[in-house]
């Protein structure tokens, strides 16, 4: 189904062929044409699906029909990231009509919020906190709000935002349409549904805690206090035009891309010890392929909208099975393929098994031929031993038998940002292209 047949506005198709949008991602058919009736929505999808524009687009054709000048439509995001991507989005899809979005975010000044919230956008887009804190000093009009959007409602569960939405709601006045959207529907989260909204429509387009169809997965047994240099060696021997790469720590982060940066590739960083104004640039170059690897903690797994992430590299192994969909969800988005690694440990093979059942399948062990596993003085397994294929460009093969590595690994070269930087020792045989 072609986005003409959803029956949107025309200025708003003539925004979505600029912006190279095709046909409609599952869950963007199943929410559109019932936003644009005014339904109110259940959606349960996994991020990389295409929600923000799943509710976006019906808000902004339903707004193209009502007064101009007051904050119409509140969509509420739990992280500053998040909230930035959604109302980026908003502006280019409402780029071609009169309509007007403010973003609300902590980590910035008041003054611009408050002002930008005494224009009277048309849609506001918050995080909880900082907008209570304007709702208290009055700089909020929020009394003729007629759409709400509650975006990925499991996370600020996760963060303990489930008051403050509270608080946000009981002060809205009686709305005409609310929208839930979650990646995940625990009970508490179906209870609020509940609460909020009136013979929803229900779009679920994925059961709890599974991957999404194109991410080609692997688990990389491996010591702990060798993962640095493990990472070290798969970006420096495997062709990955862009990589993101989860670490447990902030520390780590920080450390991690500072010896990247070092064997000559272009980092970002993205953790809490960023500021706003780092962070933003950090993602704005991430996404323009100015960088080719980014270094995150968590606060990336949800949020980050990058669709040319080819790589990602989990660090560590999430002791949340859902924050492990969420990290690999960063690649493989709107119907791309990706690969993703998680490095694991002996003692974190638990958790890992944990996420193998709920993921429903065992992930492929894989090792590298010209890895040194034993730099700790510790033998490698008996997983880690056999005999393994090994040509420029691979990452490795799987000890499970595999007939082939995961994407990326081997095959034909994947157009990307190139790498800059400054250069590395030469080395014996040809030349790698793609970095």
């Amino acid at each position: 189904m072609p986005f003409t047949q959803l029956g949107l506005h025309a200025s708003l198709m003539r925004a979505i062929r600029e912006l190279d949008y095709r046909e409609p991602t599952p869950v963007q058919a199943g929410a559109i044409p019932a936003g644009i009736a005014g339904s109110d929505i259940m959606a349960t999808a996994q991020t990389g699906t295409g929600k923000t524009a799943a509710f976006l687009l019906p808000i902004l054709h339903r707004l193209l029909a009502l007064p101009k000048g007051v904050t119409k439509a509140l969509v509420v995001s739990p992280t500053r990231e998040l909230a930035e991507q959604i109302e980026e989005a908003c502006r280019g899809f409402s780029k071609y009509t009169t309509l007007r979005s403010a973003l609300i975010v902590g980590g910035r000044s008041f003054g611009p919020q408050e002002r930008a919230l005494r224009a009277g956008p048309d849609i506001l887009v918050a995080t909880p906190g900082r907008l209570i804190d304007h709702m208290n000093q009055g700089s909020a009009k929020l009394d003729r709000v007629v759409t709400l959007v509650l975006d990925e409602a499991d996370r600020m569960l996760d963060m303990g935002f489930l008051p403050d939405v509270r608080r946000i709601v009981s002060r809205l006045p009686a709305r005409s349409q609310t929208l839930l959207f979650s990646a995940t529907m625990p009970p508490v989260i179906a209870k609020l549904a509940s609460e909020l909204l009136k013979k929803p429509v229900n779009v679920q387009i994925a059961r709890r805690a599974t991957t999404a169809v194109g991410i080609t997965q692997a688990a990389y047994p491996v010591p702990g206090h060798l993962k640095t240099a493990l990472v070290r060696h798969l970006l420096r021997e495997t062709e990955m035009p862009s990589v993101l790469v989860f670490t447990r720590t902030k520390h780590g982060a920080k450390k991690l891309a500072r010896l990247v940066a070092a064997d000559g590739f272009t980092v970002a960083e993205l953790h809490s010890n960023r500021s706003p104004s780092q962070r933003s640039s950090a993602m704005d170059g991430f996404r323009r392929g100015l960088y080719q690897v980014m270094v995150a903690t968590n606060v990336a797994a949800r949020g980050l909208d990058v669709d040319h992430i080819t790589h990602v590299i989990s660090t560590d192994v999430p002791d949340v099975p859902e924050d492990y969909v969420h990290r690999i969800g960063r690649t493989g988005r709107a119907g791309a393929t990706g690969d993703a690694f998680v490095f694991v440990s002996p003692e974190e093979e638990s958790s890992l098994a944990q996420i193998e059942r709920q993921v429903g399948h065992r992930l492929p062990r894989v090792t590298l031929p010209d890895f040194d596993y034993r730099q700790s003085g510790t033998p490698p397994t008996e997983e880690m031993k056999g005999r393994f294929q090994n040509r420029r460009g691979r990452s490795g093969s799987s000890s499970e038998g595999r007939a082939n590595p995961p994407r990326g690994s081997s095959g034909p070269s994947r157009s990307g940002p190139p790498r800059s930087g400054p250069p590395r020792s030469p080395r014996s045989g040809p030349p790698r292209s793609g970095r």
